[in-house]
Formats: structure tokens, C-alpha cells, sequence
């Protein structure tokens, strides 16, 4: 009976889709956990990340096969970013009323986060290669690891960053927005988006449409502006 159940718990384990069951469970578990108490340390990205690594430790199964059997996920990716695309049809009309101050934010924002993210390396006796790692973590992953790869940065290292600063403005910036008297829906999505890029996306779609969807918007022309501009601006201080 105990060799069965075993070999019923192995066969589990060795399933092509059980990466895939655990991280989407993991993650509706930390979501449900995230509204039920509205805790900002059970922030869905953070908990289910570490729900799904004691999973991996527990069961002792390598990141080389987990990654093979969530490669069904990637597929989702495209689909889902594109998704985006509904909440900002849905507000064009908001976003057309307020597109010069979304520009403004975006330049003098997006420059003050990438400013302070290279000079607080600087600060702290980073070297040439950990501030080039740096400097395009307001930005989802996979145009910050590309930057950083261009830069002379290390791409690996530079999606750590960004899932850090991700996770961080996801927990902090909805609270420290109320309690500096920011409640525009479009004033928070654009920090949270420009700050916290998809995670921070993820956030503001919990807190409302308009919110989510100048989030959105922020991450995508912060991404853009960022992949254009940032190579060249560190070729010409170069």
C-alpha cells in the first residue's frame, strides 16, 4: 500500500503540468488570502513566489524542470499583455482629456526613477557593471534585461532587480499614495505603472478600470521611451 501511494505521489510530481497546477494555485490562494485581509505583506506576487519555492524545496524538484513544465504559461504571456489593451480602449476618452500631463509625468517621472535608481548604486560604490545592472529597473523584464545586456550590464540579475522593485512598489506605493492625498485614479495608476511596471499594473487593476488602465499605459510608454532613449542618453555621457 505504501509502495502505491508512493508511486501515485512520484507520478504527481513528475507530471509534465504539476509546475503549472501549483503556480496557478499558489498564486489564487495568495490572491484570495490578499482580499480577505488586504495585508500588504501577503501581496499576491510576493506570497505565491514563496508559496511556490517551498513547494519546490519541499517536493525536491530542480528550477530546470519546473521551468519545463511551465513553459505553458509563456504562452499566456502575449495574450494576457495585450489584454491590457482593453482597459486603456475602454478609458481613451479619460487618457485623450489628460495625454499632456500623462507626457509631462512620464518625462519627469521616468527620468526621476532611472536617475535615482544609478545614483543611488553610484552612492553605495556600485561598479560600472552592477549601475549599468541597475539602471533599467523601472521597466518590465524583458525590456530591462535586453537594456542591461546592451548596456554591459548583467540581464540575469537585472530582472532580480525589477521583480524586487516591482514586489516593493506594489506593497507600499497604494498606501503611501493615500497618505500623501494622491486619489486620483489616474494620478495613482500613472506612479504605479512608471514605478512598479507590471506588477505595480497587476495593483492598480485591483483598485479600479481607470487606475489599471493609466497603469498600463505608463508602463507601456515607460518601457518604450526607456528601450529608445536610455542606450543612447548612456552612449553620449559615455
Amino acid at each position: 500500500m505504501s509502495g502505491t501511494l508512493t508511486a501515485a505521489l512520484q507520478a504527481i510530481l513528475d507530471h509534465p503540468l504539476f509546475g503549472f497546477g501549483i503556480t496557478l494555485g499558489a498564486y489564487q490562494l495568495a490572491l484570495a488570502l490578499f482580499e480577505r485581509t488586504r495585508w500588504v505583506f501577503l501581496q499576491p506576487v510576493l506570497l505565491s513566489m514563496g508559496l511556490v519555492v517551498g513547494v519546490l524545496l519541499l517536493c525536491g524538484i530542480d528550477y530546470a524542470k519546473y521551468r519545463a513544465s511551465v513553459n505553458m504559461l509563456s504562452v499566456f504571456l502575449g495574450p494576457a499583455t495585450v489584454a491590457l489593451a482593453v482597459p486603456l480602449f475602454l478609458n481613451l476618452r479619460r487618457i485623450r482629456q489628460l495625454l499632456w500631463p500623462v507626457l509631462l509625468t512620464l518625462a519627469l517621472a521616468g527620468s526621476l526613477a532611472t536617475a535615482l535608481g544609478i545614483g543611488f548604486a553610484w552612492l553605495f560604490g556600485a561598479d560600472h557593471v552592477m549601475q549599468m545592472t541597475v539602471l533599467p529597473k523601472s521597466v518590465t523584464s524583458p525590456i530591462a534585461m535586453l537594456i542591461a545586456e546592451q548596456l554591459g550590464g548583467i540581464a540575469a540579475l537585472a530582472a532580480v532587480f525589477v521583480l524586487i522593485v516591482g514586489v516593493i512598489g506594489a506593497i507600499c506605493g497604494p498606501g503611501l499614495l493615500t497618505r500623501i492625498g494622491v486619489h486620483s485614479p489616474a494620478a495613482r495608476g500613472m506612479a504605479l505603472g512608471i514605478t512598479a511596471h507590471a506588477v505595480g499594473t497587476a495593483q492598480a487593476l485591483q483598485e479600479g478600470e481607470e487606475t489599471g488602465a493609466f497603469s498600463a499605459l505608463a508602463m507601456s510608454l515607460m518601457g518604450g521611451a526607456t528601450a529608445i532613449l536610455l542606450p543612447l542618453v548612456v552612449a553620449l555621457v559615455a
